[in-house]
């Protein structure tokens, strides 16, 4: 509903990205195509962040160094397995896309995304 593709570049088993939003000016779209069987419904609220609480005068000036960052939820773990346990083996059953999905994709000088052929 965001206008924002919710990009799987996993499986996390394989080379370790996780789901996540992307906006679509930074996919790039390949030939391949893998057979996948229904997937669960992915909205827009999965990847919101919680706000952090405000503190008050006294807490202000308290150093809170043992207050971690961002913890990810119970929810988006058990997301990313199901995810993951649908597409491992569908990636598994093309030939080199998981040796390809591995690799790390970089381009050169004189290298254009639109003129490569996946």
């Amino acid at each position: 509903s965001s206008g924002i593709n919710a990009e799987y570049g996993g499986p996390y088993k394989i080379n370790g990205v996780p789901l996540r939003r992307v906006d679509q000016a930074y996919v790039i779209a390949t030939s391949t195509k893998v057979e996948l069987p229904a997937l669960p419904a992915i909205g827009d609220e999965i990847f919101k962040r919680k706000g952090k609480p405000t503190k008050n005068e006294k807490e202000m000036f308290v150093d809170s160094a043992g207050d971690s960052g961002y913890k990810i939820s119970a929810e988006k773990i058990a997301l990313q397995k199901e995810v993951d346990a649908a597409v491992v083996p569908a990636v598994k059953a093309v030939d080199m896309l998981q040796s390809y999905l591995r690799s790390r994709f970089t381009l050169t000088k004189g290298q254009y995304h639109h003129e490569k052929q996946f």
